[in-house]
């Protein structure tokens, strides 16, 4: 295997995202735009399967000895390096016109997530980070690094919640409202937008479930390197747990023990 910086992976992540902006920002509200239901009911369009493929094959091109897994397109390879990819994220919103969707392009090594790119050219902002070397924003005003907040109280705070459905369904919404009850602020700016939201230090607190690795590898890096702390709902580290919970690290275990009571018992 050849040995590769993380500057090198962060500049191959960087142009594949522009790739793949190129492909989704052309499919975004076209009126052609094919979109079919998977089997989990959930929808996917020409553009989400169109900007899988490129990014493979950029990835197949550039770094042939690493495995992928990709929403559409599964696992290919088996390495210690894996690159996890969402051609887009919120594809709900992408069918409906509505601009607050992504690409996410992760690398993660030995299982450790240590490159993240969230690219949303119908925001007009790009985010980014690689291990040690902080977490970014682009956007047509300025690049800059990133940092969470300050706030340190729950009674301060600001909480995107993603869905309602999603913490019901998993018997959490009692959860979800009691924390609500303890916040200053509640809203569900949903998919990627939240995250990235945390790790620019505009909301405080963001958390769902019905995730899937694609959904959340790449966010793990740009939250962690802007000083927030990313991990499952009952406090489990990494994307692999199915569900998440970023906080600007501040008020990461008041809000595990509201909504997972569970872990106070003896």
């Amino acid at each position: 295997m050849t040995d590769y910086s993380l500057d090198d992976d962060l500049q191959l992540a960087q142009t594949l995202a522009d790739e793949a902006d190129a492909i989704s920002a052309a499919r975004f509200r076209a009126t052609d735009l094919i979109v079919t239901t998977k089997p989990d009911m959930t929808p996917v369009s020409d553009a989400d399967k169109a900007v899988e493929r490129a990014i493979r094959e950029g990835l197949a091109a550039s770094r042939p000895e690493d495995s992928v897994l990709g929403e559409e397109y599964g696992v290919h390879g088996q390495s210690r390096r894996q690159w996890i990819i969402d051609p887009i994220d919120g594809t709900a919103n992408f069918v409906r016109g509505v601009p607050v969707w992504a690409s996410l392009i992760s690398l993660v090594v030995d299982g450790i997530p240590v490159l993240g790119v969230v690219s949303a050219p119908a925001l007009g902002k790009r985010w980014w980070a690689a291990a040690g070397g902080g977490a970014w924003v682009r956007d047509a005003d300025s690049e800059r690094r990133m940092r969470v907040s300050g706030v340190a109280a729950l009674a301060d705070a600001s909480l995107s919640y993603n869905s309602i459905q999603q913490w019901d369904i998993h018997g959490q919404l009692d959860a979800l409202v009691a924390l609500s009850r303890q916040v200053w602020r509640t809203r569900a700016y949903g998919d990627m937008w939240s995250y990235m939201m945390l790790a620019e230090g505009l909301i405080d607190i963001a958390g769902e479930y019905d995730l899937q690795p694609y959904d959340m590898a790449a966010l793990v890096p740009i939250i962690e390197e802007a000083g927030g702390t990313f991990t499952s709902t009952r406090g489990e580290t990494g994307p692999w747990h199915g569900s998440a919970l970023a906080t600007n690290g501040l008020l990461h275990q008041a809000v595990l023990d509201v909504i997972d009571p569970s872990r106070l018992l003896p």
